[in-house]
C-alpha cells in the first residue's frame, strides 16, 4: 500500500474517533511533526512506530493496510 493511503486512513481514523493530532501523538509516544507528516504523506514510517500509532487510534491494521 501506499504511503498516501496509509496517511489519509489514519487521518479518517483520527478525525472519526474525535482526536486532534498531538492526542495521536502522545499516545504513540511520537512527536505530533512527525505524526502530522505521516498524515500527510510527507514521510514513511517504520513498522513499529505504525503499531504504535494503530494501538494509539484503537483500530487494527486491516483498517489501513488494505490491498
Amino acid at each position: 500500500m501506499s504511503p498516501e493511503k496509509i496517511g489519509k486512513k489514519l487521518k479518517e481514523a483520527r478525525k472519526r474517533l474525535g482526536l486532534k493530532q498531538v492526542d495521536v501523538a502522545e499516545k504513540a509516544g511520537i512527536s505530533v511533526n512527525y505524526y502530522a507528516r505521516i498524515e500527510r504523506n510527507e514521510e514513511n514510517t517504520t513498522v513499529e512506530t505504525l503499531k504504535q500509532i494503530l494501538k494509539a487510534l484503537k483500530i487494527k491494521s486491516s483498517e489501513v493496510l488494505t490491498f
